[in-house]
């Protein structure tokens, strides 16, 4: 089996390829185990270490030359996690554009010209909702998104469904929650403060958050994401239907709550370096965002939320060895 990891030198991609070695073997087109032959990352950058089992090609995955060749022809599964994320969509428009629609286009054309259509697992976001929202969103709530980054993401789930019912992939698309703890540095997603308020305090710094204390966030944990990409690539294609699409469980909490839990965990000193730094730029795209839902569909085809908070920030100190 050969697999394309596409964002793959990113904290999720990585991850994601990391988990699958470890796997050693995913589902082919039937629905049966077959070692995994090689694993593709494309990306712009990759950690300083990286896996020799792993063939990292460092570049623009829109570049038609350099995609083409790191899929091949042969390519059985496709993970596409390369994307413009919330805040950097949102300043750069063009930027958006081109990465989230022209390059996920570009991707969708290339699995096209696979021997065999490969599964194929997008990456979407519950920024594809937005506007004039129920209390608690549901599996049959219509999406309405009201920013860049979600329309290219609602854009995607379509594109996606459509080459599947074209019979040309087998596709998946996962709405994430906003994912926490990520490690590593802040990067342009409006969303980049959830891990913050947990990552910067436990590493002794200071973190200004943007938004206020009851700002609610439906949040998945990285393990519980990874667990997830590879759950829906091996559900059989019968499972799925004609609805390609699911929304992914997770926790709801406000953004007090987050904090009060870092506090249980890590203690007074930690969690008073939260400073209430209001920014309304970033409060103008979090608000569009629904922190409450219910995920049957989900729950049913066997995707898994975390357990609390509190287990998600201990998770997280475990995970990345810090001293509390």
């Amino acid at each position: 089996m050969k697999i394309l990891i596409t964002g793959g030198g990113g904290f999720l991609g990585y991850r994601l390829a990391l988990a699958l070695l470890k796997r050693g073997s995913v589902a082919d087109a039937g629905g049966k185990q077959q070692a995994i032959t090689r694993i593709t990352l494309i990306d712009t950058a990759f950690p300083a270490q990286t896996d020799p089992r792993l063939k990292c090609v460092k570049g623009d995955f829109t570049d038609a030359a350099l995609l083409a060749e790191a899929i091949g022809r042969d390519t059985d599964s496709v993970f596409h996690l390369a994307a413009v994320v919330s805040g950097g969509a949102e300043a750069d428009f063009d930027l958006g554009i081109r990465v989230n629609l022209d390059g996920t286009r570009g991707l969708l054309e290339q699995c096209r010209k696979q021997v065999q259509p490969p599964r194929y697992v997008f990456t979407s976001s519950v920024a594809a909702f937005g506007g004039d929202l129920p209390p608690v969103l549901d599996d049959s709530t219509t999406p309405n998104p009201q920013t860049s980054y979600g329309a290219h993401k609602v854009c995607g789930e379509y594109l996606a469904t459509d080459f599947n019912r074209k019979g040309f992939i087998d596709a998946r698309s996962l709405r994430l929650p906003t994912i926490v703890v990520r490690a590593g540095k802040p990067n342009l997603a409006a969303s980049s403060f959830a891990s913050g308020i947990i990552r910067e305090p436990l590493n002794g710094e200071i973190s200004p958050c943007p938004v206020g204390p009851e700002t609610g966030v439906w949040l998945l944990s990285p393990g519980k994401v990874v667990d997830a990409f590879i759950h829906a690539h091996e559900l059989p294609s019968a499972a799925w239907g004609v609805n390609r699409v699911v929304n992914l469980p997770g926790i709801t909490a406000s953004v007090a709550q987050m904090v009060e839990a870092l506090r249980k965990v890590a203690g007074d000193k930690v969690a008073a370096r939260v400073e209430w730094k209001p920014d309304a730029r970033i409060q103008a795209i979090v608000r569009t965002w629904p922190a409450r839902f219910t995920t049957g569909r989900a729950l049913k085809l066997g995707f898994m939320a975390d357990k609390d908070v509190e287990s998600v920030i201990r998770d997280y100190i475990r995970d990345e060895g810090i001293k509390v």
